[in-house]
């Protein structure tokens, strides 16, 4: 399984040579492709061959490129790298509304609890207890839209009563965007690595958005990346390399799937698997993650 994420943040130029991703710096470093997992090209001034671009795609590694404030623009994923594509792609457009709803109360009733969890782990007790509540309340399709009432009180508690998620000046607003484009461009690889149509949503539907899919099931994720951000980043912080660093290197932080210990990103994997079995009728439910605290989880 891949493993490795490759953050390039010098000037670098990115070829490939029997199976090997070749980093050239001041000296040259060998990668395995297989053990690829995903890239961040951060420096503008970086160079990649058209050969390994082909390569990565091919191997299903997910190449993110930035822009001038260094934010993740754009990302490159593998088309059709499942046998069964069509096939997939007819059990998912089989799922009728009523399932989709439910589903999308799984998954937003996952993301208030960990929302719970991460102001549990920033010593918030009242707070937690407050939005676990409130994830009790969530209904098929969250009719009543208690994801927004969740988020208006979680930011302002986490963050402060001033903090605001459209204030550009704001550091850890940088820092958020930076860590849910990664979770989200990851989580996009293991959809189209799966089979699955990534622009169809089972709650997000716009038609100017390749990634509904992506968008629905990082939901449940983004806290992983706030709890950091909160015991890491303040409103003043330029997003620093150190910053950037730890962010991207949270898809190998711990987190709950299924009762188990696992990696951010294996997490994310066992979810669109669970996605896969209710699509094909086997089951009712998905197996979203559960926060726990920052840690870097160790394979044994």
């Amino acid at each position: 399984m891949a493993y490795r994420n490759l953050l390039i943040e010098s000037c670098a130029n990115l070829s490939c040579r029997q199976e090997q991703l070749i980093v050239t710096t001041d000296c040259k470093h060998s990668i395995p492709m297989e053990d690829i997992n995903s890239i961040v090209l951060e420096n503008n001034q970086s160079t990649i061959t058209i050969a390994a671009l082909s390569r990565l795609a091919q191997n299903g590694v997910s190449v993110f490129v930035c822009d001038e404030k260094h934010l993740p623009c754009a990302v490159l994923e593998s088309f059709a790298q499942h046998s069964r594509n069509v096939g997939v792609m007819r059990l998912q457009e089989k799922l009728s509304l009523p399932q989709q709803k439910r589903l999308w109360k799984q998954v937003i009733q996952a993301k208030i609890n960990n929302q719970a969890e991460c102001l549990m782990l920033c010593g918030k007790e009242k707070e937690s207890t407050y939005l676990g509540g409130l994830a009790k309340t969530v209904v098929s399709g969250d009719a009543k839209n208690i994801e927004a009432v969740a988020a208006n009180y979680y930011f302002k508690n986490l963050f402060g009563v001033g903090f605001s998620r459209g204030d550009d000046a704001d550091g850890r607003n940088s820092a958020l965007n930076y860590g849910y484009a990664i979770l989200r461009g990851h989580i996009a690889r293991l959809l189209t690595g799966y089979g699955f149509l990534p622009m169809r949503g089972i709650h997000h539907h716009s038609e100017q958005n390749s990634f509904n899919l992506a968008d629905d099931f990082i939901e449940p994720f983004r806290p992983v990346v706030d709890l950091y951000v909160a015991q890491n980043v303040s409103k003043q912080d330029l997003l620093a390399p150190m910053v950037k660093r730890g962010l991207y290197n949270l898809l190998n932080a711990d987190m709950l799937s299924g009762g188990q210990r696992h990696s951010v990103a294996y997490s994310a994997e066992r979810l669109v698997q669970s996605f896969m079995r209710c699509c094909q009728q086997t089951t009712k439910e998905l197996m979203p993650p559960k926060l726990v605290a920052l840690k870097q989880h160790t394979y044994e």
